[in-house]
């Protein structure tokens, strides 16, 4: 369990890891997309579970959620929809997720269907560092990873969190909500250094990232780039036509990170 990141995603490189919320617009559309992006190099695709009140993501995302919601993107039918993904492809995959939906499904029944779909890693970020116990426990019965999330506020917290990280560590570009930014203004190189000090659990850095120059350079501050709302921003676009256009995206920004 503690090397299925390292073996299977940060092993070719800079992996590239691009973020889909499931059932934007349909969930038939989530599993044609998933598959063009492991086509075009991803190494590990972030499923977003819709929520309604998602407090960690800026407008795009939300709105992403808020259609898949109203389509009938519940939970059951996200896990029918892996079951038929992974007929086709054993990319690895990690949820985005908030605590209500697995609560409300139960922790014991929903790490379980993840370990059977084979899939490693949940994001909660909603789940303080310090209250996750009670979920990670859980998870761990079933070789699934609760991926800690270090902030620019982590300040003192990043040399615990990153000492008792699991799977791999999704650090926080920017202060806010996710969404795309011009420029990504924190010190990554500093809290790069304090995780680095403090384990060997490997690294992404995620929120506001949107573009290859921008994927390049913070790409040498972690072991991995993740994108989500651009992603979506193009969909947004072309909707269920949008395979094409996110194949492009993907193999440009997985170039990118892994150019010298």
């Amino acid at each position: 369990m503690n090397n299925y990141f390292k073996d299977n995603v940060f092993n070719k490189g800079k992996a590239f890891i691009p973020f889909i919320t499931a059932g934007y617009p349909t969930l038939e559309d989530t599993i044609k997309f998933v598959l063009k992006m492991e086509e075009a190099g991803a190494d590990l695709i972030e499923i977003g579970i819709p929520f309604s009140d998602p407090i960690a993501e800026g407008p795009v995302i939300q709105n992403a959620s808020t259609v898949a919601l109203k389509r009938g993107a519940s939970l059951d039918k996200i896990f029918e929809m892996l079951e038929v993904l992974r007929q086709k492809t054993k990319i690895p995959l990690c949820f985005m997720s908030y605590i209500n939906p697995l609560f409300k499904m139960g922790y014991d029944n929903f790490f379980k269907k993840c370990d059977e779909l084979n899939i490693r890693g949940v994001i909660l970020p909603d789940v303080p560092f310090e209250e996750k116990k009670e979920v990670e426990d859980v998870a761990k019965n079933y070789n699934v990873h609760i991926i800690s999330l270090i902030a620019p506020t982590s300040n003192e917290r990043i040399k615990t969190i990153a000492q008792k990280s699991s799977g791999f560590i999704y650090v926080v570009s920017s202060l806010g909500t996710t969404g795309v930014r011009e420029k990504i203004t924190t010190d990554l190189s500093k809290i790069d250094e304090i995780i680095r000090q403090n384990t060997i659990t490997k690294t992404a850095i995620g929120f506001g990232i949107n573009n290859p120059v921008q994927a390049k350079e913070v790409s040498k501050h972690a072991d991995g780039v993740i994108v989500g709302s651009y992603i979506i921003k193009i969909i947004d676009k072309y909707q269920s036509d949008a395979q094409d256009e996110i194949y492009k995206y993907v193999k440009e920004m997985k170039s990118a990170i892994n150019t010298p």
